[in-house]
């Protein structure tokens, strides 16, 4: 049993759909991560779920580690081939196979981006609300239980996932449920396969849930002193229960570097971008009720939007705020860290997050999604200046302690990955050993996405 063995089938099974070229292993060894890259032995595209389950039945037989590959906008290596292996490229694989309006569902392979979801379906009156920052597969999402700037109404992956099809470790191909709303039958496999990272199985169909477009959107954006009147109106908002579609932060640094990468034109001041859905009447008594907290906290007043043009513009700047960042530092790397806490205690992470970065070597823009309390340092530092890795695994480390000891988790929406696979024990305790056990069960031989999430080895 020999990966060069498995090689040999797959390439005579996929033809040109197969490659060993030194560009296309160049491009699938390395995301959006800071990790160093690493490459498969091969890449292969497949166009269909019978094809996928060929590719692993021939990798099973010959021990060949197998990588699920989407948009390569992980941010936690997830896509890294550390054993070597295949990379099964599902970009080929994203046609939108059914829009069921009535129902307010829609049946896709993975491969479909969340852009081209929403776009195929704007003349539906439906869209698909879950929007990370990055332009990401579908597939991928599902497979790092990913959320976005709308989680707070709308949910995460996890919320809007309603079945699979999933090609096992052996080949074989399960359909996780049904089109039901809901279903009292069985283990859900559907919330066990959504956030697996790719270590359980290779999601070849996805059935996602519709949300209706609201009859009013409103956005709004306002500045503050300190970041920390910023999240304690965020808190102060959650808890009186109103209901924000989104409710998002980003710090003065951030903001200088959107404005020069988006043509904002914001006060270099930490800001709240916010929006509003539903009708015209519940809108205007959101927008009002939030102004008043606003002005609790000490707000310097709230511009709005209502336009679509307007809302595009901001919503497509606060996405971008990670590489507006990376553009205002040429020749530097990021660490993105991910921390979600409690809405009670978010303004005192956040607080000492700040601390911590202002005490180092390194910069950091802090942003987030502060309406579920999830919130991103964007940890800047030379990669080859041995004191800057120094401090910025320092300072990632700290963070994610300090979200464990606020009863938070290290990864809101990122996923594990690698760089998050050293707090699984710590975060889950015996819980631990029962995904290991699960993994096991599913995965004998280790050989999807080996060293993610649940490293067996």
């Amino acid at each position: 049993m020999t990966i060069e063995t498995a090689l040999e089938h797959l390439k005579t099974l996929l033809g040109d759909r197969f490659s060993r070229t030194k560009a296309e292993l160049d491009h699938h060894s390395r995301s959006e991560s800071h990790f160093a890259p690493i490459a498969p032995n091969a890449v292969v595209w497949p166009i269909s779920t019978a094809e996928v389950s060929q590719i692993m039945r021939i990798c099973a037989q010959e021990a060949c580690p197998v990588i699920g590959w989407g948009a390569g906008t992980s941010l936690e290596g997830h896509g890294l081939a550390i054993r070597g292996g295949v990379t099964v490229d599902f970009s080929r694989m994203d046609q939108i196979l059914e829009v069921h309006a009535e129902d307010m569902d829609v049946r896709v392979q993975p491969g479909v981006t969340r852009e081209a979801l929403n776009e195929a379906l704007r003349a539906t009156g439906l869209f698909f609300p879950v929007d990370p920052g990055a332009n990401a597969t579908l597939g991928g999402m599902a497979m790092t239980r990913a959320s976005g700037t709308t989680a707070v109404r709308y949910g995460t992956m996890r919320d809007n996932v309603r079945a699979l099809e999933v090609v096992l470790a052996d080949g074989r191909v399960i359909q996780t449920g049904t089109r039901a709303r809901k279903s009292s039958t069985g283990y859900d496999l559907t919330a066990l396969m959504v956030g697996s990272e790719g270590t359980l199985g290779l999601v070849t169909e996805l059935t996602l849930r519709l949300q209706g477009q609201p009859e009013a959107i409103s956005a709004a954006v306002c500045a503050f002193d300190s970041l920390n009147d910023a999240v304690e109106a965020v808190t102060e908002t959650i808890q009186m229960g109103i209901p924000m579609a989104r409710i998002e932060f980003i710090d003065a640094v951030a903001v200088a570097a959107v404005n020069a990468y988006s043509g904002l034109g914001l006060p270099e001041l930490p800001h709240l971008m916010l929006e509003f859905h539903g009708s015209d009447q519940a809108v205007a008594e959101q927008a009002e009720r939030f102004g008043e907290i606003a002005a609790d906290h000490g707000a310097r007043g709230i511009d709005t939007a209502t336009r679509q043009e307007d809302r595009t513009k901001l919503w497509e700047a606060r996405h971008k705020a990670h590489w507006a960042v990376m553009a205002a530092n040429p020749g530097k790397r990021a660490l993105v860290t991910d921390a979600c806490v409690p809405i009670s205690h978010l303004a005192a992470a956040v607080a000492e997050t700040q601390a911590d970065i202002a005490a180092s070597r390194l910069d950091g823009p802090i942003l987030g999604h502060v309406g579920d309390g999830n919130f991103h340092a964007i940890l800047l530092f030379d990669p080859d200046d041995p004191e800057d890795r120094a401090a910025v695994d320092d300072l990632s480390h700290r963070i994610s302690e300090r979200a464990l000891h606020y009863g938070g988790t290290v990864s809101g929406e990122h996923g594990v990955g690698m760089g998050k696979l050293r707090y699984m024990q710590a975060e889950h305790g015996a819980g631990w050993d029962v995904m290991r056990t699960i993994k096991r069960a599913l995965d004998p031989e280790d050989l999807l996405n080996p060293g993610k999430l649940v490293a067996q080895n």
